[in-house]
């Protein structure tokens, strides 16, 4: 067990390390616009059928159970509200997250794993190319710009299919659903579940980067990165999202 606890240790003071040449690495040229573009692409665009499938089932499931709950104080009308804070505050950043971190967090670790295992990373150093800077930086990037915009598509399509299962399965008034909607839903809200998206997107980018870098022991080796990277990001955003939920409580919404 100690010998577990110090390995442990010895990775999350690695991870830092590691950040720390990746943010040294932010201000160095040149700056490669074209694999930005690509990376986010490949994040962003590639993604927006799963993201808009999960955020609308997501909100069309807690639809159904707000309206059951509501039913017996006949407060259903107020379903949609309760669903657009819902997933604005928690359920958009966390799901579409997670399944970014399904689709792509483990595709970022196992491609770079691959890359170190057949020592292409190895060339690049050798020709003083940082990793750091020409293979993960881009990864980063894409991941701060794509993880807010899919959270945000992700919270549209939830509100969306919880007002068509409200209004055509339980004849709910569309104008009065709509309007506890705007009237309990703020601004404030929104932002905070795209402040959250965008501390996920760092801290996945970040972490499925960092294991893959880190692979050794051939195909095995990227097999097992790409499981350590899965579950230590979403571990990290699980913990990430209950201290950003706490610090918001008591900041914004104080």
């Amino acid at each position: 067990m100690r010998r577990i606890f110090i390995k442990k240790l010895e990775t999350t003071g690695e991870y830092f390390i590691f950040l720390g040449v990746l943010i040294r690495s932010v201000v160095k040229r040149p700056f490669r616009f074209a694999q930005y573009l690509m990376e986010v692409e490949h994040l962003g665009i590639n993604s927006l059928f799963i993201i808009i499938l999960s955020g609308s089932a997501m909100g069309m499931i807690f639809a159904l159970q707000m309206v059951v709950m509501l039913q017996p104080f006949q407060a259903e009308i107020g379903t949609g509200a309760a669903v657009a804070v819902a997933m604005s505050r928690e359920i958009a950043p966390v799901i579409t997250t997670l399944m970014l971190i399904a689709k792509n967090g483990s595709a970022m670790a196992a491609e770079l794993g691959t890359m170190r295992v057949t020592e292409q990373i190895d060339s690049l150093e050798s020709m003083s190319i940082s990793a750091e800077h020409y293979l993960v930086l881009p990864k980063v990037v894409a991941s701060l710009l794509v993880f807010p915009i899919l959270t945000l598509l992700s919270n549209m399509v939830g509100t969306l299919g919880a007002f068509i299962i409200s209004i055509n399965l339980f004849n709910i008034d569309s104008a009065s659903y709509l309007d506890y909607l705007f009237d309990f839903l703020s601004p404030r809200d929104v932002f905070v579940g795209l402040i959250k998206s965008l501390v996920m997107g760092f801290i996945v980018s970040t972490i499925c980067c960092f294991f893959g870098l880190r692979t050794s022991q051939g195909a095995k080796g990227v097999g097992d990165s790409a499981t350590k990277a899965v579950v230590a990001s979403s571990v990290s955003i699980l913990v990430a999202d209950y201290l950003l939920a706490t610090l918001m409580l008591q900041v914004i919404y104080a």
